[in-house]
């Protein structure tokens, strides 16, 4: 896959996401991590390469279509990706997700009602505060952003989850309250797919870690095993 300006960013990456597990990517910001994000939830196409979904081929799925068959994606940058700040945080509830039928009335228009009713609960289960569908995106601090976004793509059970920079800018009651979630989907029995600079929290989280170098996968580690020295060693690109 090669980036706007035609530089290469990811080079045979192969590897495989189970049910029921945490994979952590690890890895210097600028290695490919975002790239690989970006091809795996449909926002970019690569240019070559196969991605299974349950062991069948999706082949030219873009982010709608990939979120209806299962695969959910909490972006890294949720300013730009994850919400627009002008929008109710009820609009944000279902961004992505907003030309659904279950909001739309008996003959067919948008129901805002059923929206912001939605909105309220997810709001009220994720402990997002305030719990005001009307208020502003914009208005709420980074952590609750997130939990929303989180709740939001979490809401329709997808299989697989995508997770870049899950607690970027939230503070430290907010780090745990999405942790505990990401550990919880695990427990589920989904999958999780997990992208950090943040090495203790891939630590705290992962039940494998790979690390991203120059675009490829230069190692693999169990997650109860490793350490930040050898996992900085990866990442500098230096031998295991």
């Amino acid at each position: 896959m090669r980036d706007g300006a035609g530089a290469e960013r990811l080079r045979g990456v192969t590897f495989t996401l189970h049910a029921g597990e945490i994979l952590g990517i690890a890895g210097v910001a600028g290695n490919g991590q975002t790239e690989l994000l970006e091809a795996l939830s449909g926002m970019r196409a690569p240019l070559s390469g196969t991605i299974r979904l349950r062991g069948a081929p999706v082949a030219g799925a873009d982010a709608a279509a990939m979120r209806r068959l299962g695969v959910a994606h909490v972006p890294e940058d949720r300013q730009r990706h994850g919400l627009v700040p002008e929008f109710e945080a009820q609009e944000t509830a279902i961004l992505g997700y907003h030309g659904a039928p279950a909001w739309r009335n008996g003959i067919g228009l948008f129901s805002r009602g059923t929206v912001e009713a939605h909105a309220a609960r997810l709001m009220q289960a994720n402990d997002v505060r305030p719990a005001l569908p009307r208020l502003r995106s914009a208005l709420f601090s980074g952590g609750n952003q997130q939990k929303l976004i989180l709740a939001r793509e979490m809401d329709r059970a997808p299989d697989v989850l995508l997770v870049g920079q899950p607690t970027r800018g939230v503070d430290i009651g907010g780090i745990e309250a999405i942790h505990n979630r990401l550990r919880g989907w695990r427990e589920a029995g989904r999958a999780v797919l997990l992208v950090s600079v943040e090495l203790d929290e891939i630590l705290a989280l992962s039940d494998r870690i790979l690390v991203m170098f120059d675009g490829r996968v230069v190692g693999e580690l169990p997650g109860g095993t490793a350490d930040e020295r050898r996992l900085g060693l990866l990442m500098a690109g230096a031998a295991a």
